[in-house]
């Protein structure tokens, strides 16, 4: 590793931009159609020295992220990654984003162990919580997870949807509240920012529980995922039949992720994947333009200039935001994340269809990558309801009590 922390941060973002160019945006066609799990590109990051990003220096990695305070370049990691294939680098982000937990809520002994998993053999994290209470059309299962206490430790029975990484990932942080099935978004609230300030207590006792994938108890039921778009990320549904999970795998107290408003560090993230998405229809936009010598149409000059100035925006949004995390000022950050993810949502999709409109119909036919990026982000736009999410910016704005994390009517 380079000594020079700068120089080294330089040197990873320069070979996950290689990559991306050269190796991950010409399979991600192939990950897409096949709906399979990204493994070579993981590998590949792997032996780039890449896939530790996250994790501290001192435990051999190189050091990204909030909780380290160097979180744009985490977050132009992921956006070099979305630009690529967008399923990727949601696949990337739940990795990523364990790894933050695991840094700032992790024992000495959870971070020694698990981190040297990361560093030396290439093993892979993710963090499910998807326990949706109503069923998609023509389904008559319900998803849900129930904790039994035992000696040693906590068995888990039930299922979990929307589980990213389910055929790729060594282990989950599995979030799972004692109380009953429901998951993070519906476990009783953290505090919000105003209750914080009066003082009034949280009650969730969310646990976060790591588990080891290849248990034989754990199951992956392939058949409930086929979306539209984010194919790649085989988010399928995963069954726990009274899966053991030793004691000394529980991450943090009882409710720390609520009351500490984790989420809130992870909503930006999910923006620099949209603004990845962007960057690559703008950059497919300027190279078919111009081929295609169409820049003499001063429609087309108006959509490149509106697909310019977004991205350019989307960009100045994040390091605006990731300052902010470095600068310790998280109430701040927890808001600016939400204005961010609300902001570049709609500028990643106004660029997409900048792209369609001025590149025309061919940009949507395979092998086209604008086909498979408009799919990806319309599905991956879902992940949170930008209309709660800008409800959550209107309570701040006037002064009411709201959850910087969990955005709910």
């Amino acid at each position: 590793m380079t000594a020079d922390p700068v120089l080294a941060e330089r040197a990873a973002l320069d070979s996950a931009a290689k990559l991306a160019v050269e190796t991950f945006s010409a399979r991600a066609e192939d990950y897409d159609r096949r709906a399979a799990f990204p493994a070579e590109d993981f590998d590949d990051l792997f032996a780039a020295g890449l896939l530790a990003a996250a994790v501290p220096r001192e435990y051999g990695g190189l050091g990204f992220g909030p909780q380290q305070r160097n979180t744009l370049a985490l977050w132009e990691l992921t956006t070099t990654l979305a630009a690529a294939d967008l399923s990727l680098a949601r696949c990337w982000e739940g990795h990523a984003n364990s790894l933050v937990l695991i840094d700032a809520l992790g024992t000495p002994g959870q971070k020694q162990r698990w981190f040297a998993g990361v560093v030396e053999r290439g093993e892979k994290w993710v963090a499910w919580s998807g326990e949706p209470r109503a069923p998609k059309p023509g389904e008559s299962s319900r998803f849900g997870t129930t904790l039994t206490p035992v000696e040693g430790g906590w068995t888990v029975r039930g299922t979990k949807a929307f589980a990213t990484s389910a055929t790729g990932a060594q282990w989950a942080i599995l979030f799972v509240d004692p109380a009953g099935p429901g998951g993070a978004r519906h476990a009783q609230p953290a505090q919000s920012t105003q209750s914080a300030r009066n003082g009034r207590a949280a009650g969730s006792q969310l646990l976060m529980l790591a588990c080891d994938l290849s248990e034989p108890t754990v199951t992956v039921d392939s058949s409930w995922w086929d979306p539209v778009g984010m194919r790649a990320t085989v988010s399928h549904m995963v069954r726990f039949d009274d899966t053991f999970i030793p004691r000394d795998h529980l991450i943090g107290a009882p409710g720390s992720y609520l009351t500490g408003h984790w989420q809130a560090a992870f909503v930006p993230h999910y923006a620099s994947s949209f603004l990845g998405a962007a960057e690559a229809a703008y950059d497919y936009g300027l190279a078919y333009l111009k081929k295609q010598d169409k820049g003499a149409d001063p429609y087309v000059r108006q959509r490149v200039g509106s697909m310019a100035v977004n991205v350019d925006t989307a960009r100045l949004w994040l390091r605006h935001v990731a300052g902010l995390w470095d600068e310790g000022r998280a109430d701040e950050a927890r808001l600016a994340g939400s204005k961010a993810r609300h902001v570049i949502e709609h500028l990643a999709e106004e660029t997409v269809h900048h792209c369609i409109r001025a590149c025309g119909a061919r940009s949507l036919v395979r092998p086209s990558p604008v086909e498979r990026i408009l799919r990806d982000l319309t599905f991956y736009q879902r992940h949170d309801n930008d209309d709660h999410i800008l409800a959550t910016i209107g309570r701040a704005a006037l002064g009411e009590d709201h959850d910087p994390s969990f955005h709910k009517p």
